[in-house]
């Protein structure tokens, strides 16, 4: 895995929901309003199944300030994001597997092809949805640049490799955390939903993140305890399965800027029967003047019926090479 290519784990309050892809394209709201999901042998809405969220990568996470209102792109705009996939699967095949192939020395490892197959672009202007700009209303020009300083950091390399602190969770194969991990980057954007009475679970392709929900009505974990991936606790509104999720890490996690006021409320509704829709609204009143809300389209895709094993683990080499490398860089600068 090249963690370099993916965003950094985050922290802040957060609103997550999902309901069904079709309304993000713009013409099926109304259909997705009136499908009813099948039900679990419990009653429960079945939220079960195999998802991909391949099909928003390329979509910007912000709009840019060129669309303004748009949530759509135009067939022209559209015909653009279509060459441009084209020009970054050859891009990663270059950057990625020809070296893999050729096996030369002191180039990186990467992944092979088939990981970096693309699903069909979508039109959509940006991941944010609501406030209707697109845009996220951080509090002040020090709090965007808190965000752009972790992204810079994760995508560019140009980050201090001093020693093993300055590597975060991700470089060491622990978790990209939430709501990072459904979001779509270069490769394994699998995930699955699987119900019991009492409970959801959904694991993720990367980094084999899991998280069980419990539906009980039980109260969050004291503030003292603080798991990765936060305190989850669920409910049904309907159709809708409502996630509360709170007592993050403060010290591990920074999402888009936000700091140690993270709550996150998940949102999940099958809208068709391939379909889910996600949105997650995201709140800090520390970092942005409102809440605001990113929605995925989260779909069941025949040739990805199955979450696969990703290979990376605690203890393994990255960590080592990130550093040796850097102090082999350093001498080579002298």
């Amino acid at each position: 895995m090249n963690a370099q290519t993916v965003l950094a784990v985050g922290t802040l309050t957060i609103v997550t929901a999902t309901v069904g892809l079709a309304p993000l394209q713009g013409s099926a709201q109304q259909n997705s309003t009136a499908y009813t999901a099948p039900r679990t042998p419990w009653g429960d809405p079945d939220l079960q199944g195999v998802f991909t969220t391949d099909d928003e990568l390329g979509v910007p996470f912000e709009r840019p300030e060129q669309f303004g209102a748009r949530a759509l792109v135009t067939d022209a705009e559209f015909a653009e994001r279509e060459a441009q996939a084209r020009r970054q699967s050859a891009t990663d095949a270059e950057e990625f597997v020809a070296p893999r192939v050729a096996g030369r020395g002191g180039d990186g490892t990467g992944p092979p092809a088939h990981w970096l197959e693309r699903g069909k672009p979508s039109r959509r202007t940006s991941l944010v949805i609501d406030p209707p700009d697109g845009r996220i209303p951080y509090v002040n020009e020090q709090a965007r640049q808190r965000n752009a300083a972790a992204v810079n950091a994760r995508t560019s390399g140009n980050r201090p490799f001093d020693g093993p602190e300055a590597l975060d969770l991700y470089d060491r194969c622990i978790t990209r955390g939430l709501p990072h991990v459904i979001f779509p980057t270069i490769y394994n954007n699998t995930s699955q939903i699987v119900q019991g009475p009492g409970y959801v679970a959904i694991f993720y392709e990367m980094i084999h993140d899991a998280r069980v929900i419990p539906l009980d009505g039980r109260p969050h974990l004291s503030s003292t305890i603080r798991p990765y991936f936060g305190d989850s606790r669920g409910r049904w509104e309907g159709d809708t399965l409502v996630v509360d999720v709170t007592n993050f890490p403060n010290h591990l996690i920074n999402y888009r800027g936000a700091g140690a006021s993270l709550d996150i409320i998940e949102r999940f509704r099958r809208v068709d029967d391939h379909t889910i829709r996600y949105e997650v609204t995201v709140e800090d009143s520390t970092t942005f003047t409102r809440p605001w809300t990113a929605a995925l389209s989260l779909k069941q895709d025949a040739r990805q019926a199955q979450v696969l094993e990703y290979a990376c683990h605690e203890g393994n080499y990255a960590m080592t090479n990130i550093l040796s490398g850097a102090r082999a860089a350093e001498k080579s600068d002298r």
